[in-house]
This record gives C-alpha cells, sequence and structure tokens, in this order.
C-alpha cells in the first residue's frame, strides 16, 4: 500500500496515560530509511498504517562532558579497609547476548573514568565479570556464586528480568547491590528484596504504555501480539494490550511462546489470521526466526513493532529491506556521539549500544553511593542510592560528582540514561524511551525520544 492510499491515522488519547504515567515530551533524534512501497499481497489487513513525523525540541538527556578533570579530585578523606568490588552478571551467552557488549563496555568505561579520578574511597574499584546466560541454563545462579565467593558489594545485572527473578534473592539475601541496568518487568517494583535491588531502566508500565499509544497513533485500530512467555514478555505485553486499548484500538490476538523454543509457525500463523492492523513482536533474538515468517506471510514491515528485547542490527540476518519502516522501542536515550566515541575506545568493535548508558549509570551511582556511605559495603550502598540521585547538585560523571561530595555538599545525580530519580524501591521515577526506525539495511535508527514519569 502506497502512503497515498493509506488512511489517515487516528488521534491516540496521548494526554494522561493512567497509573501515574504521561508523555511529557518528545525530543528530535535522527533520520531512517523510507518504508517499503512493495505492492506484495497480505494476509492480515494493511491497517492505514502511517506513523507520525517527530516533534522538534523537547527535554534533552543529561551527561554532558565532565565539568572536573579526573587531577582535579580532592582526595577521599576517608580510606576504606577494602577496595570496592563490582561484579557485572551481563549476558555473554544465550538470546540475550547480544545486549552484552554495550553493557559491559558501559561498565567498562565507568570502571575506567572512576579510577582515572582516583578510584573510590582511596582505592581504585575492581570490577569481575561473569556470564548471566539466559533462563534456559543454570548459568546466572552459578555466576553469582562465583561473584558472592570474591567477595564483591554489588552486581550490575542482569540484562533479563527473567534471569534476574532466578538470582535477585541469592544476590540481595547475601546483603549485596543487585543493580540492573536492564529489567524492565513490572514485578521488580515489589519485590521484597531488602532494599538492595535497584535499576535504571524503567518498569515497562512505561515503554509498554509508549509503544501502545504509539501504534495508535500511527493509525493501526486492530493489534495481534507474538509473546515471550517470560516475566519480561507477559509484562510488557499487559501494559502495551491496556495502552493501546485505553486509546481505542483492540487486541484481537495474542500468541506465547516459550524460551527455548525454536519454531514459531503456529503463533505466526494465528495472528496473521487475526488480520490485524499491527502486529507487535516481543521478544529476544527469537525475532530472527519469527520476522521471515511475517514477511513470508505478506506483512509488511511498517506493521511490525518490536521492543527493547529485539530492535537490534539484523543487517547480517535479513535480506535487506524486509524491516524497511518497522519500528521499535527501547528504553533510554539515544547514545549521542562523545559517548559513543568513550565507549568504542572500550570495545572498537561496538556497533549496538542499547542500554550501554543504563549500565554506565549503574557504576556511577553505586560509587558514588559507596562515597556517600564511606562504605564498599552492599547494605551501606543500597542505603544511599537515593540519596545521591534527588535533592541536590546536580552533576553528571563520576568526578564532578564525587569532588561535590567530597567538598560536604549534597549531588544528584543525572546521567547518560537521561535523568535518574529513584523512588524508595529502586525503580527510576523518570525515564526516556526512545523509539527507533528501521533502514533498508534492517538497522534501527533513532527517531524521537519520549519522556516519561511514574509516580
Amino acid at each position: 500500500m502506497s502512503s497515498r492510499q493509506e488512511a489517515l491515522p487516528r488521534l491516540a488519547k496521548l494526554t494522561v496515560l493512567g497509573v501515574g504515567v504521561a508523555l511529557l515530551a518528545t525530543a528530535c533524534g535522527g533520520s531512517s530509511g523510507t518504508p517499503s512501497s512493495s505492492g506484495s499481497s497480505t494476509s492480515a489487513a494493511a491497517g492505514g498504517i502511517s506513523c507520525p513525523a517527530p516533534s522538534s525540541g523537547g527535554a534533552q538527556p543529561s551527561g554532558g562532558a565532565s565539568s572536573v578533570a579526573p587531577a582535579d579530585v580532592p582526595k577521599s578523606s576517608t580510606v576504606s579497609p577494602t577496595p570496592l568490588k563490582i561484579g557485572s552478571l551481563l549476558p555473554q551467552t544465550g538470546a540475550l547476548a547480544f545486549l552484552g557488549p554495550p553493557e559491559i563496555a558501559g561498565v567498562n568505561l565507568a570502571v575506567k573514568q572512576i579510577n582515572d579520578a582516583g578510584g573510590v574511597l582511596g582505592h581504585p574499584i575492581e570490577v569481575i565479570h561473569r556470564d548471566s546466560g539466559d533462563t534456559t541454563t543454570d548459568i546466572a545462579t552459578q555466576s553469582v556464586t562465583n561473584l558472592l565467593g570474591q567477595g564483591v558489594g554489588a552486581i550490575v545485572g542482569a540484562a533479563s528480568s527473567g534471569v534476574s527473578k532466578t538470582v535477585i534473592n541469592q544476590i540481595t539475601g547475601a546483603g549485596v547491590v543487585q543493580f540492573s541496568p536492564a529489567n524492565t518487568s513490572p514485578d521488580f517494583s515489589t519485590w521484597p528484596a531488602h532494599g538492595l535491588y535497584w535499576r535504571t531502566a524503567p518498569s515497562d508500565v512505561l515503554q509498554g504504555r509508549v509503544l501502545g499509544n504509539y501504534m495508535a497513533s500511527c493509525g493501526a485500530q486492530t493489534l495481534g501480539m507474538v509473546v515471550l512467555n517470560d516475566a519480561y514478555g507477559t509484562g510488557l505485553r499487559d501494559n502495551v494490550k491496556k495502552a493501546f486499548e485505553s486509546a481505542g484500538g483492540k487486541v484481537v490476538d495474542e500468541e506465547l511462546f516459550n524460551e527455548g523454543d525454536s519454531q514459531f509457525s503456529s503463533q505466526v500463523d494465528k495472528v496473521v489470521a487475526a488480520k490485524p492492523d499491527a502486529i507487535a513482536v516481543i521478544s529476544f533474538d527469537q525475532a530472527k526466526q519469527i520476522i521471515p515468517l511475517l514477511a513470508g506471510k505478506g506483512v509488511k514491515p511498517t506493521q511490525m513493532f518490536f521492543v527493547d528485547g529485539n530492535t537490534s542490527d539484523y543487517s547480517k540476518d535479513l535480506q535487506a529491506g524486509t524491516l524497511s519502516g518497522a519500528r521499535g522501542t527501547i528504553p533510554g536515550t539515544f547514545a549521542k556521539g562523545n559517548f559513543k566515541t568513550q565507549l568504542q575506545s572500550i570495545d572498537p568493535s561496538l556497533k549496538d549500544y542499547s542500554y550501554a548508558g543504563e549500565s554506565w549509570d549503574a557504576v556511577n551511582l553505586i560509587a558514588l553511593a559507596a562515597e556517600e556511605a564511606k562504605s564498599t559495603k552492599g547494605t551501606d550502598i543500597a542505603a544511599h542510592l537515593q540519596d545521591v540521585s534527588q535533592g541536590g547538585t546536580k552533576c553528571n560523571d563520576f568526578a564532578s560528582c564525587v569532588t561535590l561530595l567530597r567538598q560536604g555538599k549534597d549531588i544528584d545525580y543525572d546521567g547518560q540514561s537521561g535523568p535518574v530519580t529513584f523512588a524508595k524501591n529502586g525503580d527510576p521515577t523518570e525515564a526516556y524511551i526512545g523509539i527507533y526506525k528501521f533502514d533498508d539495511k534492517n538497522v534501527p535508527q533513532p527517531v524521537s525520544e519520549e519522556y516519561g514519569k511514574l509516580s
């Protein structure tokens, strides 16, 4: 269907989204390829999909260049008995392995910059990386056991909400901070974690509502979903569905699959048979198998919508143009040029930047909380994480923030993922959701940033 034939999109109800979530601003991002206009037939309804152009202006993320040079950072007046040890539990294997490189690079960049500025409490900080795997293995449990045995005060990870559920009690029960840069399941907002669970990625209450409303704003009146049956997938599904239906749409089919499944024809056939205007794929790298099946059924890329678990570079996996014009969402701001350059100095092969900012922020926040607490003990660090995120002088990196702390001042850290303000339960209360559009090479390009608050 050409753009002339597409129906004008209905106005989505983007005023108040309920449950304390509101879209407050749209910041203009980059550009992308032109949606495919091939005339292949489809058994899914064409749907009149025509997504709105991004607005200009809006709130801009923080996290610019440091105002304090590493050499000018004053020395700590307190020297801890032992260095701060941070473990990472990030995916090196499994269905979310594509997220590992940017997250690990974000951790390593923060560690380097902190140590260049003199470290924490008189010592360079130490980082120990271990694989999280995915929920089809027991790698995460083994990795956590290893990290706890080495005396870490905090663990950055896991990326997968499902994996975090398998280890959160093990970590927090040991009095160690678990700080995820990418967990988005709403379940963690009420998890009994003794105040030791924190995250820089917002709950999918926000991502789900942004995506649901966005699809409605593109003109979709009916929606089908292919969903990973785990904490991440079903939690995100529920919030997408609620937002889409609140905007006047109807979910006509939902098909679940399990981690470890390799056949998705049944789910795709049922969703396509329902003839939805739009199809949301909520998965991890299973999308590599699902996308060709959808395309083979004649579903246009402009009808396909993706989430943070699968909005990634498919240039080597799919025929050029397969996803041209498809859209996806990823929590956090777009990685900016200077930050990308810094990350590439850590990992020159890096091409995907998803959750790099959230990982960088996690390490900085842990280090700053340790400084304020004058302790490397997990429970002490946790007790100061909320305080360093709000109510003081704004600062954007370790060098400038720790300088203020050592001058006896209160700080309000905002970083590369945007503004960071924690609730008592460890959730961020405000965040950006990035909207991406796939180009002709099947690479997602930034389009706009939606800023929202969660009460």
